[in-house]
């Protein structure tokens, strides 16, 4: 499954070049079901997935890679629950509030103000109204997993 992946991620770089459209992630499940997680900086629309599918699946029959093509693709952005895992998702949410879990299972929840190639940078709210805000550097490498909370 390895090899096909890195084939589909072959496929998109020609198709997303001078577009602002990233990969997030590749899974191809033993029963030839192809998910593309994409993203993109002004937000990825039906209209933009709808393109990348409609390619990606023509490259995929012409290349031959499933017998008879036995092959379902699905093309979507990750679920509002998914964890971040692209540098460029976490530039793309800055000034969101997000929950980020360390390698120890700490939980911290603040609003992203700072992403640098090597952590991030939250402000926290206090517990007690009266002291002022906390603003603290997360290394990239203690973090377990950050996921964007959806205010309502």
């Amino acid at each position: 499954m390895a090899e096909t992946t890195e084939k589909i991620r072959a496929f998109l770089e020609p198709i997303l070049e001078g577009t602002d459209i990233f990969v997030v992630n590749v899974k191809v499940k033993p029963i030839n079901n192809i998910k593309v997680y994409l993203d993109a900086e002004s937000g990825f629309s039906i209209e933009k997935c709808s393109m990348v599918n409609r390619k990606l699946y023509a490259q995929i029959e012409a290349a031959e890679m499933f017998p008879a093509g036995d092959f379902s693709l699905e093309v979507s952005s990750p679920g509002v629950d998914e964890p971040l895992v692209q540098y460029r998702q976490y530039v793309k949410n800055i000034g969101r509030k997000v929950t980020v879990t360390d390698k120890e299972d700490t939980e911290k929840t603040g609003i992203l103000k700072e992403v640098t190639e090597e952590n991030i940078t939250l402000e926290i709210k206090p517990a007690k109204q009266k002291q002022s805000l906390i603003v603290t550097q997360i290394p990239f490498s203690d973090i377990k997993k950050t996921v964007v909370q959806i205010i309502f």
